[in-house]
């Protein structure tokens, strides 16, 4: 943004000049004229503008709501779109494509799986809808995310009623919804399905799926039946699918199978490791509690000048906090300083979170506020560590004030939260006040889970209000299944 009769560094003006004691040039900042002066014995630059300094700000403004006008214009045609869709209404056939397709983007972007599918039906009813395959792929991999393979099935079927012929890609998210979410036997039924078409066979990136499927399950028993059949294929493995094996092995702390996997990856023409693989090493020895293999791979990375990223540094601070090595984890936020490393709302968030648990409440405190300083907004994870160390610490007053930030705060509440703060009240034995936030979480739409009515049982049974439970459990069932 341009800012009248603002300074502007230049080098070796003077030799470009010498021979005149100053100079005026016009230029243009922008869209405004400005005057660029050079006094005599200085090697700066001074800019003026030729216009007043109201009639740039009431340029600025208006640019200002220009903008902020086309976004309010946008939102409005999401949201009066999404209105039409949830009317299922067969008049609305010749809507705006611009409209429609935000709206479903925007639904598909944020997850809303209920939202895109009306979105989605919606399109189908447009007089200019053609189907496309990416248009489903997208929505496949989101209902993926959602756990939702059931509606995944049904809008492949559907794919298929419209003669759509499907891609490598649409399979693919087929395969990753139906993985990621425990239905194992249908990934590999359906990767056996791509094989009966000649242009539809499954690649690398099918096959990186389906093992990152199995790894999240735990089904390290099929692994070695996908790689043989790669092989059998004539498909040759990358990067990303070791980075695959190696953080799967690492986080079920499976060591001898990860470093087994890492140095197939070094004898692999094409395959190198990469910031990736390093954050997997550290990760997997670091929750274990084995610091010392931690640093060990760390400086070996460092000898094949792979270079940290702030992730490296989160995962650090992380391990060390855990194992109950303060002085270690501030001497990592310290080399991120002098590195120029920028620490994220996870940095933060790590290091309020290990505090907390340590119960030292004066440096969780100090973090935070410096946190809200350098401009990084709490969320939900941010408030919930705060509350469980404050619980922890009998601080219950500070609850209220956390409770009273957040009211006044546009920040989006979770479940957990919501849990941490209904443990902190049960603990105290103040059921009424969890109650009153059990009915805050319904006015947020923040749908309560299984941690949430243990919390309730436990706390009610504690005090003996049996009848009170199984309202609960009526309240609960109603909310999660609305």
């Amino acid at each position: 943004m341009f800012v009248p009769a603002m300074e502007v560094e230049v080098f070796n003006v003077i030799d470009l000049r010498s021979s005149c004691s100053s100079f005026i040039n016009f230029i243009s900042i922008g869209r405004v004229p400005c005057i660029v002066v050079q006094r005599e014995g200085s090697s700066r630059l001074c800019v003026k503008s030729k216009k007043g300094n109201a009639e740039i700000v009431k340029g600025l403004q208006r640019e200002s709501k220009a903008k902020l006008s086309h976004i309010l214009r946008t939102e409005a045609a999401v949201k009066a779109i999404e209105r039409k869709a949830k009317a299922k209404s067969a008049k609305f056939t010749h809507l705006c494509p611009k409209v429609v397709l935000e709206a479903l983007e925007d639904s598909i972007r944020k997850n809303q799986w209920e939202s895109a599918l009306e979105n989605f039906g919606l399109l189908h009813k447009q007089q200019w809808y053609q189907p496309r395959c990416q248009t489903y792929t997208k929505l496949l991999v989101m209902l993926g995310k959602c756990r939702q393979p059931g509606q995944a099935r049904m809008l492949f079927e559907k794919m298929l009623v419209e003669g759509i012929k499907p891609t490598v890609d649409v399979y693919t998210s087929l395969v990753s919804a139906y993985g990621l979410n425990g239905f194992l036997d249908e990934a590999f039924c359906t990767v056996e399905e791509m094989k009966s078409f000649s242009d539809c066979k499954p690649d690398i990136y099918t096959y990186s799926i389906l093992i990152n499927c199995c790894v999240k399950q735990r089904r390290f028993d099929l692994i070695d039946l996908v790689l043989s059949e790669m092989s059998y294929l004539g498909i040759d493995r990358n990067t990303v699918m070791y980075n695959t094996l190696i953080d799967g092995y690492g986080k079920a702390e499976k060591f001898e199978l990860m470093e087994n996997s890492f140095s197939d990856m070094l004898e692999t023409q094409g395959c190198h490791p990469d910031v990736f693989t390093l954050n997997s090493f550290l990760w997997a020895y670091g929750n274990a509690g084995m610091i010392e293999k931690m640093e060990k791979w760390y400086e070996e990375f460092q000898h094949m000048r792979l270079a940290p990223d702030i992730k490296t540094f989160n995962i650090l601070i992380r391990s060390y906090g855990k194992a109950g090595m303060y002085d270690k984890m501030h001497a990592v936020v310290k080399f991120m300083e002098k590195r120029f490393f920028t620490p994220t709302i996870v940095t933060y968030n790590t290091i309020i979170d290990m505090l907390g648990k340590a119960g030292n409440i004066d440096k969780m405190e100090h973090f935070f506020r410096t946190m809200k300083y350098k401009g990084l907004k709490p969320n939900s994870i941010t408030y919930c560590s705060l509350v469980s160390a404050y619980s922890g610490a009998g601080q219950r007053k500070k609850i209220w004030s956390i409770i009273r930030q957040i009211g006044n705060s546009d920040v989006v509440l979770d479940t957990p939260f919501f849990n941490s703060v209904f443990s902190a009240f049960g603990q105290a034995g103040d059921l009424k006040m969890m109650e009153q936030i059990f009915f805050e979480m319904k006015e947020r739409k923040c749908k309560p889970d299984n941690i949430t009515f243990a919390i309730f049982s436990q706390a009610y049974g504690a005090y003996g209000v049996v009848e009170s439970t199984q309202d609960l459990e009526l309240k609960i069932g109603h909310t999660k299944n609305s």
